[in-house]
């Protein structure tokens, strides 16, 4: 017997944030995760974040501008959280004794839509 797709009415809504990264060191995208998660966790606590349905859906890495390494990246999340998971990424200053700045650039409901600001 197949499984039977869930109609848009029922499925969540999610909301595609793009971050612009700045960071002393290289990173790649599982480091990303775990940092955008501490930080939602940290801020939030455990309970709210896991209502974000967080993930890091597109990394991308730039280029490297004077000591800092430049990345993006589309996380998405819940609509409704949108607010909550860009101010506990603002929050970010430091990991594992590297500095690290985190921005959000664009909200989009859609990836292509979010792709446009990269």
């Amino acid at each position: 017997m197949k499984l039977k797709i869930l109609p848009p009415t029922l499925r969540k809504n999610n909301r595609y944030l793009v971050v612009d990264i700045k960071i002393d060191s290289q990173i790649n995208k599982d480091e990303i995760v775990s940092i955008i998660w501490n930080a939602c966790i940290h801020f939030c606590g455990e309970l709210n974040a896991a209502d974000f349905n967080l993930w890091v859906m597109r990394f991308f890495k730039l280029n490297k501008i004077g000591n800092y390494y430049n990345y993006k990246a589309v996380v998405r999340c819940q609509r409704g959280y949108e607010q909550e998971v860009r101010s506990s990424i603002a929050l970010v200053n430091k990991v594992n004794g590297k500095k690290i700045a985190m921005t959000t650039i664009a909200l989009s409901g859609t990836i292509n839509g979010a792709l446009k600001f990269i």
